[in-house]
């Protein structure tokens, strides 16, 4: 199959410093979706798991019995959800935009964008949610990470319907959180190794800053668990390739992106999710390179459990949460 032309952008990715997991991840159990490639898992205000399928369908999964439920089917290909408290979820479709699934199963299109990631909503109505490339589609997103095309964005939804960008020239814009005091926001930027904070109110309202930079891996889905944490799925470890790629001319990067797929770099299968304090603080840094689970693209945890998904799995995981090691 012939490969699509990248525009490189070059850029100089820091040195990567890798303290090491503070703790094990240990695979406790897992619970069947029905389906395959649970992208985003969210907890609903019952403590119920919410995950999107690669089929299309919402499913609500009970930790406690393993009972599943269909909300929703999308008609397309679901990634990052926000949970509402009337039972209704916000999902961002990668094929559809961004949508409302209302409790009784209607699907209704909010906006119609491209590559829409994760959302969040506010208190008086406000949406606010990613949208990771302009240039690539999720079965093409490396393509995005070998061009480094910044072309990921920010977005508000406004109770009216208005559609703003805040942000643009983000590097694959992904996971996204509302602080609890919906002062400021916070976004990965996937292809820049960091999480990111936009302010909303106060003196700095308006500015960007980050909260947690040069990770060791690639962020992806967040989620502020009841423990106060931000919780960051990390898909994969950085490739020393491709780190050793991006600062150069564009010429090498289209080169290996048109070698084949098996000699192209690519990422190491493995289950790693960080949290974080919301002053940037590590807290917990799990990992497992035994196979029991792998490439984790979400993360949640509610009242102690924690609960992971991925895009190559089946089955979302239920995790030990153990004290860190230091």
């Amino acid at each position: 199959m012939p490969r699509r032309l990248i525009r490189p952008r070059r850029w100089t990715p820091p040195s990567v410093t890798d303290p090491g997991p503070t703790a094990p991840l240990t695979v406790l159990g897992r619970l069947p979706t029905g389906g395959h490639g649970p992208e985003d898992v969210v907890f609903d205000p019952a403590g119920r798991v919410i995950a999107g399928v690669g089929d299309g369908r919402i499913v609500r999964l009970d930790p406690a019995t393993g009972e599943r439920t269909v909300l929703a089917d999308t008609g397309g290909r679901p990634l990052g959800l926000h949970a509402r408290a009337d039972g209704g979820v916000l999902v961002c479709d990668h094929d559809k935009g961004l949508l409302e699934v209302r409790p009784d199963g209607t699907v209704t299109t909010l906006v119609e964008t491209p590559f829409p990631s994760n959302v969040v909503e506010s208190r008086d109505g406000t949406v606010w949610f990613t949208s990771s490339s302009l240039r690539w589609d999720l079965a093409n997103h490396l393509g995005d990470v070998f061009e480094h095309s910044c072309t990921g964005r920010l977005l508000r939804r406004d109770p009216d319907g208005t559609v703003t960008t805040v942000l643009d020239d983000l590097k694959f814009a992904n996971g996204l959180v509302l602080a609890p005091d919906e002062s400021h926001l916070l976004f990965a930027e996937t292809a820049g190794y960091r999480i990111r904070r936009h302010w909303l109110t106060g003196p700095a309202a308006g500015t960007t800053d980050v909260l947690a930079e040069n990770l060791a891996g690639f962020p992806d889905n967040m989620y502020l668990g009841s423990d106060g944490l931000l919780w960051v799925a990390i898909v994969a470890p950085r490739n020393p390739l491709l780190d050793r790629l991006l600062p150069l001319p564009g010429l090498l990067r289209v080169l290996v992106w048109n070698l084949p797929e098996a000699v192209r770099p690519r990422a190491a299968i493995v289950a790693w999710v960080m949290a974080f304090d919301l002053d940037g603080k590590l807290v917990h840094d799990l990992r497992a390179t035994d196979g029991s689970y792998g490439f984790v693209t979400a993360v949640a945890e509610h009242d102690g459990t924690v609960v992971l998904g991925s895009l190559i799995e089946d089955d979302v995981a239920v995790v030990t949460l153990e004290s860190p090691r230091r």
